[in-house]
């Protein structure tokens, strides 16, 4: 197989503080290999070096299926020619990056979404998913693992998440989205993608410190729980109340005009 070229096969736009990574592998059903999951790396450093970068979307090249999770080809391909684990060449095999990135990611899931497309989804902060669609933790029926879908017990009912990662079997988005794990649900892809488009520049023209700040209590909340979380909140938070923006907020509004952020 052709070496394939990172900035290709994971796209990366920038424009009005809006950062748009696009998986871009439809022939593979935009699954992961070794190079695209290194990019997608390399994108998360990137966006958290970027103070212009106020929100991203990450989204895939429609072909039916947002992501098919690990390229399955490339894997056995390896294991026989050079005897490795596929994981054992990735620098971050669960994606863990991507939970630290310091602005909100919005999955803008234009198909289906299985193993680690399901994890891609699962680090987002936002999803956006396509009506008749399905999602599901299918590494049981690969012989593989899940251990990045461990957060999701913090976010839909245990029960739920033992069939899930015990059957493999996949679940509609709609009843995703009844779980409270989907936010929308949207039924064309440009309609996926408008709604990303559209909460990306709500979350990008609302105060940048709020938000950053938000994010991080949010997930710092879920790992402490809830006592030892909201105390640990109060602390993160208090660099939002000491700022400039925490007074040109109620000035605005007391002047009946937009905020001027500075972001400190």
């Amino acid at each position: 197989m052709q070496a394939e070229d990172p900035k290709d096969i994971v796209r990366f736009e920038q424009s009005d503080g809006i950062a748009t990574i696009t998986l871009n592998r439809p022939e593979r059903r935009n699954a992961l290999s070794v190079a695209a999951a290194e990019r997608l790396h390399d994108l998360w450093e990137r966006v958290d070096a970027s103070d212009d970068i106020r929100a991203v979307i990450l989204t895939a090249t429609p072909c039916g299926t947002f992501c098919a999770g690990m390229d399955l080809k490339e894997a056995s391909a390896m294991r026989a020619s050079q005897g490795l684990d596929v994981l054992s060449q990735i620098r971050d095999p669960f994606h863990e990056r991507m939970r630290k990135v310091r602005v909100p990611i919005i999955a803008a899931m234009t198909g289906h979404f299985t193993a680690g497309g399901f994890m891609l989804s699962l680090n987002a902060d936002l999803r956006i998913g396509l009506a008749g669609t399905s999602g599901g933790i299918t590494e049981a029926k690969r012989g593989r693992g899940s251990p990045w879908a461990m957060p999701l017990l913090w976010q839909i009912p245990q029960p739920v998440v033992m069939e899930m990662v015990l059957t493999g079997e996949l679940q509609s988005v709609e009843r995703l989205q009844a779980l409270g794990f989907v936010n929308h649900v949207e039924p064309t892809i440009e309609a996926v993608l408008a709604r990303a488009e559209s909460l990306a520049e709500t979350i990008r023209d609302n105060a940048p410190l709020s938000v950053v700040v938000g994010k991080e209590a949010i997930l710092r909340t879920m790992d402490l729980g809830c006592e030892a979380g909201l105390e640990h909140a109060k602390n993160i938070y208090r660099k939002v109340y000491d700022s400039n923006d925490a007074q040109e907020g109620p000035r605005a509004f007391a002047e009946k005009r937009a905020p001027i952020w500075t972001g400190t």
